[in-house]
């Protein structure tokens, strides 16, 4: 009989589709496996199991499994010493502090309402949704169905949440908020006076609803305030100042020998016997100054930028000039424009900073907008006169609709809609300014509702389908960006992914690590080392399912979904920590082998109990204590959880031997060396490593092996695999292994 080793030095590409079964002639099946599950791939291609979970807080929301996320953390980081985690769930968030010198985390605050005293708008409903941005103390969340909320430190441990509200001019005659004009084309609106607070503002075609009421409206240069809605057509306003607006200099041009003035009004929107009264004009042309001032008619439309009027006097010549005169008017106008952001045109969907600049993007009536506030005074979306540091208004007009989801600051401002990925260019050692700011197509696939990040250089985003991850990315050769899709040879493990965390160095691990949460409630680790050229996919479970998963620096915070013995799932704040090799543990200490568990398990959960190098078994709460005595009457400290099981299930083994591959053909694996490093638990097709002898007592301690370690297989199959595990949570490394095969 035949016989040859097979080598298996790494698992750089991580769990690949079981479609793969038959590519034995791709790189990617020498250095991957059908399973990896619970097991983290490290930077020099072996794997270690994964860090187990600390139980921190009980949340006291009732677990409704018809959600598919009632809890969402996210983080707040002010700086390297002060890290927070927010929870957000309906109408209520939750702050926990940690601790910068034990990294200990503790609940600071419950948050139910704003500053003014109304109820949070967060929901069940659209908390999958939310978009949030942080800047120092301030964090801004938004969602299309409500004004940005600001959550904002206020102390060390104490937060608020208030409502954005845009700056005001110093008299309060102007807000300075965006502005759009909704309505169709010919559509005018005509005021019953210049100026007053309780005015009638008619259009003439339905417009208005019942829901106008409380809005804005900028009217040429002056704004009104909506305060009663009468017909669809018809609504009682306040006007802030008069309705008039100022024109550029030199305005005005005569025509010699006549008596009519060309007035150049941008977008005026006027029609021919339309009043207007005319302010401050200076003389021009033979014309004196109180022959074109005060109250004229418009006696022609010349476009829409111009038209004449008919002045008190003919002109001795053709001249351009009058100063910057103000036009004043009640007449009906096109140039009229009502408030982006309302509870009838909804909110900004997307939220982010870059260059200076608070951006806004995509709401339900412009959902291709994208917004961005005065350099360095996030609260003013003043135009102004598109001077470099005046606001932006930009929409990506690309022939179909894009409804903006989230806005991602990196090289460039980079943003991701329903039906495609823009960006707005950055500049070299220039900023993006109203004159240079633009929104430009790359990539027509698509982006879903989970935040995108960056990793490891690119950004990550879940096209729009949930059935694929792709990185957004930048690239010289193309000049452009490209939307890659990097869960190609993993795409069983993409579940509609809910939530993304990024650990650049995640526990105590080199290389960047993306945590994907799908709704399954498992997570799909992505493990990128781009110096290197690899990348690779690992799955983690845990007893329940994950719910939630954020990340503070290297810390990554997750919340699950449990039975803690008492028959009922709950809510659970868990933190993953490398000194725990099991999921909802922590250390206890205890006498003559009785440990007080109360508070932590319910009576009737089964647990397992690790005592230092040793694993002492599986055991039940009775009366809040777990008793070892049994087993080990000295046990004074033991780490007590729920076990998860680690899983490495390799691709079939297969060779090209003289004669063709032995695909297909029965063989058999006789034996596998393990290359270990500090393992006290594994087994290989369910032989497990021995570590104790026959002389060996409990209470002595386990020696971790490291180096390698043979185990012997028996059984004939077609596929041939090797399934890695473990019986008892302690530690696992696995550096290679060769498989010896028989034919």
């Amino acid at each position: 009989m035949a016989r040859l080793r097979v080598p298996l030095n790494n698992f750089s590409f991580g769990e690949v589709s079981p479609s793969l079964t038959s590519r034995t002639d791709s790189p990617v099946y020498v250095s991957a496996a059908e399973s990896v599950k619970n097991f983290v791939i490290r930077a020099e291609g072996g794997v270690i199991n994964r860090a187990g979970m600390r139980r921190l807080y009980n949340f006291p929301q009732v677990y409704n499994s018809s959600l598919q996320q009632q809890i969402r953390l996210e983080p707040f980081i002010f700086s390297d010493d002060e890290k927070y985690v927010v929870a957000f769930s309906n109408g209520q968030i939750d702050c926990f502090i940690i601790d910068p010198a034990t990294g200990v985390l503790s609940h600071a605050q419950t948050i139910t309402a704003d500053t003014d005293g109304n109820a949070l708008p967060i929901d069940d409903g659209n908390i999958l949704q939310l978009t949030h941005s942080q800047k120092g103390d301030f964090m801004f969340i938004c969602h299309r169905e409500f004004l940005c909320r600001q959550l904002v430190r206020t102390g060390l441990t104490s937060f608020e949440v208030r409502l954005f509200e845009f700056e005001e001019s110093l008299d309060g005659n102007r807000v300075y908020q965006p502005y759009y004009n909704f309505q169709p084309a010919g559509v005018t609106i005509a005021s019953s006076a210049i100026n007053g607070n309780i005015v009638t503002l008619t259009t003439n075609a339905a417009y208005f609803t019942a829901g106008h009421v409380g809005v804005r409206l900028l009217i040429g240069e002056a704004e009104a305030i909506i305060s009663g809605y009468t017909s669809p057509t018809q609504v009682t306003a306040a006007i802030f100042g008069d309705l008039e607006t100022q024109l550029d200099p030199d305005a005005l041009k005569t025509k010699k020998d006549s008596n009519k003035i060309e007035i150049t009004h941008a977008q005026h929107g006027m029609q021919v016997g339309a009043s207007v009264t005319i302010a401050e004009a200076g003389g021009l042309g033979g014309i004196s100054a109180s022959n074109i001032n005060g109250a004229r008619t418009i006696s022609r439309i010349i476009d829409a930028n111009h038209y004449e009027i008919t002045a008190g006097s003919s002109a001795t010549s053709e001249v351009d000039g009058g100063g910057s005169p103000v036009i004043k008017s009640a007449a009906p106008t096109t140039e009229w424009y009502e408030q982006s952001y309302s509870t009838v045109r909804g909110f900004p969907q997307a939220v982010t900073f870059h260059e200076d600049r608070l951006w806004f993007g995509g709401t339900p009536s412009q959902p291709d907008g994208l917004w961005a506030s005065r350099t360095g005074y996030y609260y003013n979306f003043d135009l102004g006169d598109a001077e470099d540091g005046d606001a932006i208004d930009l929409d990506a007009n690309v022939g179909v609709t894009n409804e903006i989801r989230h806005l991602v600051s990196n090289r460039d401002l980079q943003v991701f809609s329903s039906q495609g990925e823009f960006y707005v260019p950055a500049f070299q050692d220039a900023p993006v300014t109203p004159a240079k700011a633009k929104l430009s197509i790359q990539t027509p696939v698509g982006s879903g509702f989970m935040r995108p990040q960056s990793v490891d250089g690119a950004t990550l985003f879940t096209q729009a389908t949930g059935t694929a991850v792709r990185e957004y990315l930048y690239t010289d050769a193309q000049g452009a960006y490209t939307s890659t899709t990097i869960s190609l040879l993993s795409s069983h493990l993409i579940s509609n992914p809910v939530q993304l965390a990024v650990v650049q160095g995640a526990l105590a691990r080199p290389g960047a690590y993306g945590f994907f949460l799908m709704d399954n409630g498992e997570l799909a680790i992505f493990h990128s080392l781009r110096s290197e050229s690899r990348a690779g996919w690992m799955r983690w479970t845990t007893e329940g399912k994950f719910h939630s998963v954020c990340s503070t620096g290297e810390d990554v915070f997750v919340v699950t979904v449990r039975d803690d013995g008492s028959g009922i799932n709950k809510l659970f704040l868990e933190k993953f920590n490398v000194a725990l090799n099991m999921d909802f543990s922590d250390d206890f200490t205890g006498t003559a082998g009785v440990f007080s568990v109360a508070g932590h398990f319910a009576d009737g959960a089964t647990v397992e109990v690790v005592d230092g190098t040793e694993y002492l078994g599986a055991f039940t709460v009775a009366g809040g204590q777990v008793d070892v005595s049994a087993v080990k009457p000295t046990s004074v400290s033991a780490q007590i959880g729920y076990k998860y099981t680690p899983e490495i299930r390799t691709l079939p083994f297969d060779a090209q031997v003289q004669g063709g591959p032995l695909t297909g053909e029965p063989r058999k694996i006789t034996k596998v060396v393990l290359d270990l490093y500090e393992t006290l638990s594994v087994s290989v097709n369910g032989t497990a490593l021995q570590l104790r002898t026959v002389t060996h007592s409990i209470g002595s301690g386990n020696t971790p092996i490291t180096g390698k370690q043979e185990f012997r297989v028996l059984g004939y199959s077609r596929d041939p695999r090797v399934t890695i595990t473990q019986e008892a949570p302690l530690p696992l490394q696995i550096n290679g292994m060769i498989t010896e095969v028989s034919f």
